[in-house]
């Protein structure tokens, strides 16, 4: 009797370690998905929008207005929006104060991210205001 008992507290010991373990392996794998940067580059255009919103999470979220399709004269023109999301507070500020101005994104875009991180993958790093 006290040999089946031991070996129920063992089975059940052993699940927990291993459900602890495949835990553990989950969120380092989803750690580096929602962290792992795809491509990066630059954007260039006008900030048309930029704030700082949500419901829980808040996050910096911007569009950058990156020009139009169609150059044929007397017609009008589709411009092209590009969804952004900042991750750091120093960057937000500069692009709080850049809205309606020429500028030069760099940014890195994950595979994935985390709610908390922003609505887009797409995170700017980096600001340039282009002058003409």
């Amino acid at each position: 009797m006290a040999d089946q008992e031991g070996k129920k507290g063992s089975f059940l010991g052993n699940a927990a370690k291993w459900f602890i373990v495949i835990v553990i392996i989950a969120l380092v794998i989803a750690y580096f998905i929602c962290n792992y940067t795809y491509s990066d580059g630059n954007r260039a255009g006008v900030i048309i929008k930029f704030s700082r919103k949500g419901f829980i999470f808040k996050t910096y979220e911007g569009e950058l207005n990156i020009g139009g399709m169609g150059n044929i004269p007397g017609t009008a023109q589709m411009n092209q929006v590009w969804d952004f999301s900042v991750r750091d507070q120093a960057i937000a500020d500069t692009l709080m104060h850049l809205e309606g101005r020429k500028v030069s994104l760099h940014y890195q875009q994950v595979v994935r991210n985390f709610s908390w991180q922003g609505e887009t993958p797409n995170f700017v790093d980096g600001v340039q205001v282009i002058d003409k």
